[in-house]
């Protein structure tokens, strides 16, 4: 895939999750892209990250900081400024369903929406003066409970419902700018997280295929290079006249009758996308 990002800033959120994970998936697939990802990740993981990626001759930068800390998420943007002077793209990436229901205490609820959605919010308000100078775009990444629900994760329902209103709100504010913002809605996606939160089931194996099976195109989970490749194209030139809009890539899990894939109901399932 060429998309043109040769050189482009790119700020990626939640990028040091696990080897497979939606956030390192994508680091790769921009720096092959001729881009420079930006690793904003609390997990010191992003520093083999970035070691591998200079080894490779991919320039890159990994900023280790906690991005529940209002003046991290700042100086985690200007460090970027510091280092490159400029930025092309934010990639809101971070995202845990960590199951605050209506049963968790405020303080816990509060804590979900730092991890979850203020982050994204403060990342954005950060980078501004930066996106307006290249007239770069911002893409979030949301998740199939802003538009289904789930029961037993109220904080995330949250706080990716409000990635999608904050989307279009967004790209109203920054139109004016040349500025795009869009999200990404993911459902069932095979990830290292995933894949631990299964380890918990008597019968992980089971209880994949139960899962595959809900999924209409191909009974399988999305890969996250499927995801990846999406992101690419959303975020280059090759979508330049695409705005506020929430782009589904689930095989149809949530906008196809899923009677059509299996004829037993299931018990419902959680979707982690990514981990930082």
């Amino acid at each position: 895939m060429n998309v043109n990002l040769n050189d482009k800033i790119v700020l990626i959120s939640g990028g040091a999750g696990k080897k497979g994970s939606i956030g390192e998936t994508l680091v790769w697939k921009v720096a092959k892209e001729g881009g420079i990802p930006v690793i904003v990740d609390r997990n010191p993981r992003g520093y083999s990250y970035e070691s591998e990626l200079l080894e490779k001759g991919h320039d890159c930068l990994f900023i280790q900081t906690d991005l529940t800390d209002p003046t991290a998420c700042r100086e985690a943007v200007e460090a970027v400024e510091e280092k490159y002077g400029r930025l092309d793209v934010l990639v809101n990436n971070v995202g845990v369903n960590d199951g605050v229901g209506l049963e968790a205490s405020y303080e816990d609820f509060i804590e979900s929406l730092h991890l979850n959605l203020v982050n994204y919010f403060l990342l954005a308000k950060h980078s501004l003066k930066l996106l307006k100078a290249s007239k770069g775009n911002i893409l979030n990444i949301s998740s199939k409970v802003a538009l289904t629900g789930q029961g037993g994760t109220s904080g995330y329902a949250a706080s990716k419902g409000a990635v999608l209103a904050l989307t279009r709100e967004w790209a109203v504010d920054l139109s004016k700018f040349g500025i795009r913002v869009n999200s990404l809605v993911i459902s069932e996606s095979w990830t290292p997280a995933y894949k631990d939160w299964l380890s918990t089931f008597p019968d992980p194996s089971g209880e994949k295929e139960k899962i595959d099976a809900l999924v209409p195109l191909g009974n399988r989970m999305t890969t996250p290079e499927e995801i990846a490749n999406t992101v690419l194209f959303l975020i280059s030139e090759l979508s330049s006249h695409t705005t506020g809009q929430q782009i589904v890539v689930d095989g149809g899990y949530i906008h196809l009758d899923r009677r059509m894939s299996v004829t037993e109901p299931t018990k419902s399932t959680r979707s982690i996308f990514s981990e930082s």
